[in-house]
């Protein structure tokens, strides 16, 4: 459950698709038609070539831990201690995000381990991606 308090992401007309797609329970990313590369944050032109030539699709939702820390200081809207997380997608970027349904130790939270996201509806308009462990492994 999302603790209330939480900073609401405001969507623009770059990441609308985004936003549309999380409310849906799809993770959609961008890929540059020049390169065939996917990329994150959404953004209207391609950030290795330049190009406007850019297309949205559906990620897989697999992912693996990058990168963490654990927080353990309370936070408008977040309850401690919670893992403050950078992921790298199946398909190459990598996104901040928290990792949930499992304990907020070292232990648990190892690097390198498959993840896989999952989505907490804010309100009505708002649904964040979250990763969690995967189920059955890679």
């Amino acid at each position: 459950m999302i603790a209330p308090g939480r900073a609401k992401p405001k969507p623009t007309p770059e990441t609308k698709h985004f936003w549309d797609g999380a409310k849906q329970g799809k993770l959609l990313l961008q890929r540059c038609g020049d390169t065939g590369k996917a990329y994150f944050p959404p953004r209207p032109f391609s950030p290795y070539t330049g190009t406007r030539n850019v297309s949205v699709f559906e990620a897989s939702g697999k992912a693996t831990l990058y990168s963490y820390v654990i927080h353990h200081r309370p936070v408008p809207g977040f309850t401690p201690p919670y893992a403050i997380a950078v992921v790298e997608l199946e398909e190459g970027p990598r996104l901040m995000t928290n990792i949930v349904d499992c304990p907020q130790t070292p232990e648990a939270l190892v690097l390198d381990m498959p993840l896989e996201v999952t989505f907490e509806a804010m309100d009505e308009e708002i649904s964040l991606p979250f990763f969690r462990p995967a189920k059955g492994g890679k």
